[in-house]
């Protein structure tokens, strides 16, 4: 992401390519999408062109690519290619996309990416009993975990004694939990801190989690997204931990826009709808983008800063609902570009509603002028 919005804009033609790799019947499906569109665009490019060279050049790639890889072990597949500017990023993705995508800008079209990686985020999943511990780092890029590591404390026995020597061994039960626990607590803090995680999800059988909670410094504890039992094994774990994230998501979205509305009605530390939006980012103010899920629901503005990439966005779709006006995609674009390019964070809210009455966008500021 960091690389691709850096990209000066482009004389050339930059193609943005999104295919959706996981529910079809065969790779006919995306080639004749592709086919089709990259025919069409072609079209418009003068023969005997620079752009029109470079533009070949570019399917030829993508096309011998899309023959050389497998794509069926991913669910998507992103590709953004300009030979006129020595470009050409071919990402799998674990996550997927409604329908195939082509789109022509003169710079990299970020905002599907932007959002399946804000809804796919990378994440800690913590496998915890009171004698071993499983810690899962999940990402977009793979269909299994990114990173493992495995606890195993001393495992105890149950005992019939009573009297003080019950006790006894009870205390003694009780320290080895603790260690090991304390141990879980020490792996997941080097790995949340190597791996730069900022979500945490805890599966612990009952009598764990009550010790892991004592355990945990504030800056994990933070970083917890819920806890929920110990499953019977993890065939699943990715998928269920991954529910967990998106049912929490949902629920904070709607506290993030009224922390939004309130800093704007304040006229505090927040601004909404378009304009505002992307002044904020020509001054550097903007924090956090909050944005819709729904580029079509965007309010689309008289004209774009001077700053902003020049020329059109041009796009072909597979999906029957994508059927979008490219001044809004041209729009969603640039203000995720410049998000990236400032190093501020996007949120992206699936509920359009929640934004609808500022025009689809707005955002929270690291200063006031």
């Amino acid at each position: 992401m960091e690389t691709l919005a850096a990209l000066e804009p482009s004389p050339f033609p930059v193609i943005s390519l999104y295919l959706n790799v996981a529910s079809q019947t065969g790779r006919e499906d995306y080639r004749q999408f592709i086919r089709k569109a990259f025919s069409e665009r072609a079209k418009g490019l003068p023969a005997s062109s620079s752009e029109r060279e470079s533009f070949d050049k570019d399917i030829d790639r993508i096309q011998k690519h899309l023959d050389s890889k497998d794509n069926t072990a991913s669910q998507a597949l992103a590709i953004f290619a300009c030979t006129g500017s020595d470009l050409f990023e071919a990402i799998p993705l674990d996550a997927p996309v409604d329908g195939h995508w082509l789109f022509i800008d003169s710079v990299p079209h970020l905002y599907p990416l932007a959002r399946l990686v804000e809804n796919y985020p990378r994440y800690a999943a913590v496998m915890l009993d009171t004698n071993k511990a499983r810690i899962f780092v999940f990402g977009l890029g793979l269909a299994k975990a990114e990173r493992e590591e495995k606890i195993v404390g001393e495992k105890t026995r149950r005992t019939s004694k009573g009297g003080w020597s019950q006790a006894r061994y009870q205390r003694r039960a009780d320290n080895f939990h603790t260690n090991h626990v304390k141990e879980v607590v020490d792996t997941l803090d080097r790995v949340v801190r190597e791996e730069n995680i900022e979500h945490i999800v805890v599966a612990g059988a009952e009598v764990a989690v009550p010790l892991l909670r004592e355990q945990l410094p504030k800056h994990l504890a933070d970083k917890i997204v819920d806890v929920i039992a110990l499953p019977g094994d993890d065939t699943n774990f990715l998928e269920t931990t991954m529910a967990v994230l998106r049912e929490k998501d949902a629920e904070t979205d709607i506290e993030r826009v009224k922390e939004l509305m309130d800093a704007w009605q304040s006229g505090g530390l927040g601004v909404a709808g378009p304009e505002a939006t992307l002044s904020a980012f020509q001054l550097g103010q903007v924090e956090e983008l909050i944005i819709t899920g729904s580029p079509e629901t965007l309010k689309p503005v008289q004209s774009l800063p001077a700053d902003a990439a020049p020329g059109e966005v041009q796009v072909d779709t597979s999906n029957a609902q994508g059927a979008i006006d490219e001044k809004r995609l041209k729009l969603s674009d640039e203000l995720v570009t410049r998000a990236q390019q400032t190093s501020a964070r996007i949120r992206f809210i699936e509920d359009a509603s929640l934004l609808a009455d500022v025009g689809g966008v707005g955002a929270l500021l690291r200063f006031r002028i």
